[in-house]
């Protein structure tokens, strides 16, 4: 299987999702990606001021 990065609307769904309080468990499963991508997401482009979907793309 082949690694497939997030595409810009899926990482700015993330990013309202996030602001809303949904859990990676439920962001993962509405975006169809295992918890573990979602998280290393986060953990890579995660700064001072939280996530952004711009700066992460």
């Amino acid at each position: 299987m082949a690694y497939k990065h997030l595409s810009l609307e899926e990482r700015h769904y993330l990013e309202l999702e996030l602001k809303a309080g949904t859990s990676l468990n439920n962001l993962a499963e509405k975006l169809s990606r295992s918890p573990s991508t979602v998280s290393r997401e986060l953990k890579r482009n995660k700064g001072l001021l939280g996530y952004r979907h711009k700066q992460a793309n």
